[in-house]
């Protein structure tokens, strides 16, 4: 039996760490679509909301209040359980893939009442593995919304969504293994340890190649504009969460954005150095004497900071590419997926377990 001191122990190194992730996730979840909005109006000259709160601050505290007393509606011919688990699944598994995601290195641990808090909920080996393992038991809950509506919309919806999240896991998963081959680990933080030196988006030819394949996947496997053909309004209505409402609409609402905020770690962890910090002229390019307070000053940033600095660009990336690209026919979709991205991916990690084998990266 666990004393009670080692009970404190467990408490204070994995409670903490995960009430502090579960707040952060929600408030990035709820203020992200703000975000998008406003985005989305400056670059259309419009102003976005503006009435609730200063500038419109208040907007997502009274949508998620909306959210919760708009009436939940389940249709008549649906079938209920599995109707009211599929956002459920699809909610918890977009929380476990934060679980294995490291915010800062080690040495940034924090003290709290004389006990070591990680950076960290937990510090898998195969990180990298348990987030695509996740993210791939996620399709199920769209599956499930899309079929358990019995809604035709609803259906098409979620199978749309399954075919495209099938069809770019798999070049996502081997952009995933090159990054894998070149760290010698599935290690997140050993990932990131290993771009010390040089961020894997710059080492030629094989980083550049797989930092593309992994964001036009991430995009894809989001269901993200311009791939946003599962919820395509002109075509489905609302795809596989048509005849959800009230909280349980919320719920994919809120999932989506968490995902954006999973595939834009992702890509910052293993293509962007995670917290390294931003060097101008590092010492691979040989430096620059007159200049090297610039990189010492942008090295005494926060590393968490650096991490959360490339997470929200990548998210501005998003945003971005939806307002500038109109949506893809569902062949196209599936063209670029098997015919280009496949084939490409393959190759590049062809290349990457050569030049490994080689001892040139």
């Amino acid at each position: 039996m666990p004393d009670m001191q080692q009970i404190l122990n467990f408490v204070i190194s994995i409670g903490i760490p995960v009430v502090v992730l579960l707040s952060f996730i929600l408030a990035n979840a709820m203020y992200l679509q703000l975000m998008e909005r406003k985005v989305l109006a400056h670059m259309q000259s419009r102003l976005g909301p503006m009435r609730t709160g200063w500038h419109g601050l208040l907007q997502p505290v009274a949508d998620a209040v909306k959210f919760m007393f708009k009436e939940d509606i389940i249709p008549a011919k649906a079938d209920k359980w599995v109707f009211s688990l599929a956002p459920l699944i699809f909610l918890v598994m977009a929380f476990g893939a934060f679980v294995a995601i490291p915010f800062g290195p080690a040495d940034s641990d924090t003290v709290i009442f004389g006990r070591t808090v990680h950076l960290w909920v937990a510090n898998l080996n195969i990180g990298v593995l348990y987030i695509v393992a996740l993210a791939g038991v996620g399709t199920y809950g769209v599956i499930m919304a899309g079929w358990a509506s019995n809604n035709k919309y609803s259906l098409m919806g979620g199978f749309r969504s399954a075919a495209q999240m099938i069809s770019y896991e798999i070049p996502m998963a081997f952009a995933i293994v090159t990054v894998a081959l070149m760290a010698g680990s599935l290690n997140l933080t050993e990932i990131v340890n290993a771009q010390s030196q040089k961020w894997f988006i710059i080492v030629f030819p094989v980083g550049p190649v797989a930092f593309f394949l992994y964001l036009i996947a991430g995009v894809a496997e989001t269901n993200r504009a311009p791939f946003d053909l599962p919820e395509a309004e002109s075509e489905l209505v609302a795809g596989y969460f048509t005849e959800y409402s009230g909280i349980r609409f919320g719920i994919f609402y809120m999932a989506e954005y968490m995902n954006m905020m999973i595939v834009s770690l992702l890509a910052s962890i293993m293509f962007l150095g995670g917290w390294m910090p931003v060097q101008i002229f590092p010492q691979w390019l040989g430096g620059i004497a007159p200049i090297s307070w610039i990189n010492t000053a942008l090295a005494a940033i926060p590393p968490t900071l650096w991490l959360l600095a490339k997470l929200y660009f990548f998210i501005f990336f998003y945003m971005w590419i939806r307002a500038t690209l109109p949506r893809y026919r569902y062949d196209q979709l599936m063209t670029i997926a098997w015919k280009i991205l496949l084939p490409i991916s393959l190759g590049t990690l062809l290349v990457a377990a050569f030049m490994k084998q080689a001892g040139w990266m």
